[in-house]
């Protein structure tokens, strides 16, 4: 299990309430596992829609099972943001 920081943008930070926080998991697929228990309402459906960077390198359509999470590392929740 790796431990690092999670952090809400935008659309993200409202549903989830907080900007940050941290987790326990072992891949990308836990950590959003554990944020959804943690913030049962809105937050479920906006990370249906997020985009996700893992120590600043964007995750694309890898299967979150698939992205592992290291030691001391930040994922990045990036709802899609309007305007230019």
């Amino acid at each position: 299990m790796a431990a690092g920081t999670i952090r809400y943008w935008a659309a993200a930070k409202a549903a989830a309430g907080v900007a940050e926080e941290p987790y326990t998991a072992e891949n990308l697929a836990e950590a959003l596992e554990a944020a959804r228990a943690k913030h049962p309402g809105e937050l479920v459906g906006v990370l249906r829609r997020c985009s996700f960077l893992i120590d600043g390198d964007p995750v694309g359509t890898r299967a979150h099972e698939t992205v592992r999470l290291a030691e001391g590392g930040t994922v990045e929740v990036l709802p899609p943001f309007a305007g230019g």
